[in-house]
Order: structure tokens, then C-alpha cells, then sequence
């Protein structure tokens, strides 16, 4: 297994809120988060560096090769709950870091499972013959368009598109999304923000990763977003098996 990152500050903001880190745990693990920082000032960026330490930390120091599903799981989810709890008291003690917060993705790959959380709208795909979508949005937008109230195109562009219901820091307790998933040889995950969601489409993300070698793929596809646009942050991270 291979993991390969980067990340771009996009081509209008003045700081780059995301942060990624990723390792390859022994010989059959890997292991890849995201987070998207959110609030003024540089309040947005304490939130996501602290958060994707505190997760990336845990996880690769308390991980052990006997670990069995449900261990992962239980790993995984107190990882995030527990960046929950650090950015969340420092967004209340401090007037500077009020309203801060970060979305979350992260995925563990075990031999041939994946395991993933998330909170937010930073997004994990499964790539293999096709492109899907594992994670769920969480947004405003995305509960209108769950509740009939608008359309799957009319999400695009809805100006409510970057109201994030649920985030790492912004609530005293947070209960992530928890995936599990079976992966065939041939498959690959990429995690990112919606730097790279908002101005790349799924064909252009299935398109990349199959004409392109693993290494190049976080590279061309921040390149094809920052040619559509790439008015945000945009971070991918790429795990081939």
C-alpha cells in the first residue's frame, strides 16, 4: 500500500486552513485525515492543526497489529471525539478562537478493510471500476436536497452550500460518521476537502486517478481545481492498495 498528499492555499484565500497527515503503519496498514479548519482570523487553522495531530497522533501510537474491527472502530471515533473535546474548550475560553472548528476525515486501511469517520463536508471516495461517494455531506444544503426541498444540481451552487451542521470543535459532544468497507485489489481512497469538491466534479476525480500513477494523483487533481476556479484551500489525500 502507498499513501501520497499535498496541499494548496487555492488561489483567493490568505491562509490555508487544511492540514493533512498521513502514515504507513507497518507493513499492512495505512493511514490517511483531513481536516478543514473554520473560523476568522487564525482561528480556523488552530482548529485543524490541533485537531489532525490529536487524531493522527492517537491513532498511530495506540494502533497495535492485533487489532480486530472493532478495536479500529473504537480507535477511530475516540480519536475524533477527543479533538472534539480540545478544540471545543479552546473555543470557549478564548473570545479570539469563538466559533472555531474543523472538519474531520480520516481512514484507516487494514489489509483489505477500510474503516472511516467523518464530520463535515471533507469528503472520502472508494475507487475502483467506478467513483462513490462513501461519506455524507454534512451541510444545510445536503438535508434540503434529503428532504426534497431542492435539487441534486441545485446543490452546487445553493448559497447556502458551506453551512456545516456538524463539525469537530463547534458542539461539547460529537458523535462522527463511521464507515466500514470491504476493499477488492484494485481499489483506491481518496479523502479531501471541498476545495477539490466544489470545482472538481466525480468524473474529473475517476478520470485522474485512472490515467495518472498514485503519486501524481493529489498534484493533478489540485491543478485541475485551481484551473476551474480553486477559490478555497484544497487538499487530497490518496491511499492505492
Amino acid at each position: 500500500m502507498k499513501v501520497f498528499s499535498e496541499t494548496n492555499i487555492g488561489l483567493s484565500r490568505s491562509e490555508n486552513q487544511d492540514r493533512v497527515r498521513t502514515a504507513l503503519i507497518g507493513e499492512n496498514a495505512v493511514f490517511a485525515v483531513i481536516c478543514d479548519g473554520m473560523g476568522g482570523q487564525n482561528a480556523g487553522s488552530e482548529a485543524s492543526e490541533r485537531a489532525v495531530n490529536i487524531v493522527f497522533d492517537r491513532i498511530t501510537k495506540v494502533f497495535r497489529p492485533d487489532y480486530d474491527g472493532k478495536s479500529i472502530k473504537n480507535l477511530l471515533i475516540s480519536s475524533v471525539t477527543t479533538a472534539n473535546s480540545v478544540v471545543y474548550d479552546m473555543a470557549i475560553s478564548s473570545d479570539e478562537m469563538s466559533g472555531m472548528g474543523t472538519t474531520c476525515v480520516a481512514a484507516f486501511v487494514f489489509g483489505n478493510k477500510l474503516y472511516a469517520v467523518n464530520a463535515g463536508d471533507s469528503r472520502l471516495y472508494l475507487i475502483n471500476h467506478e467513483i462513490r461517494q462513501i461519506t455524507k455531506d454534512h451541510t444545510i444544503v445536503m438535508r434540503m436536497y434529503e428532504n426534497g426541498e431542492i435539487t441534486k444540481e441545485q446543490l452546487k451552487n445553493h448559497p447556502q452550500r458551506n453551512y456545516i451542521t456538524k463539525a469537530v470543535g463547534v458542539s461539547a459532544m460529537i458523535i462522527p460518521d463511521y464507515f466500514e468497507l470491504e476493499l477488492s485489489e484494485n481499489s483506491s481512497v481518496l479523502l479531501c476537502t471541498d476545495g477539490l469538491s466544489n470545482y472538481c466534479d466525480e468524473g474529473d476525480i475517476f478520470e485522474t486517478v485512472k490515467k495518472h500513477p498514485a503519486e501524481e494523483v493529489p498534484g493533478r487533481l489540485i491543478k485541475k481545481a485551481l484551473e476551474n476556479g480553486g477559490n478555497d484551500n484544497i487538499t487530497v489525500a490518496y491511499i492505492k492498495l
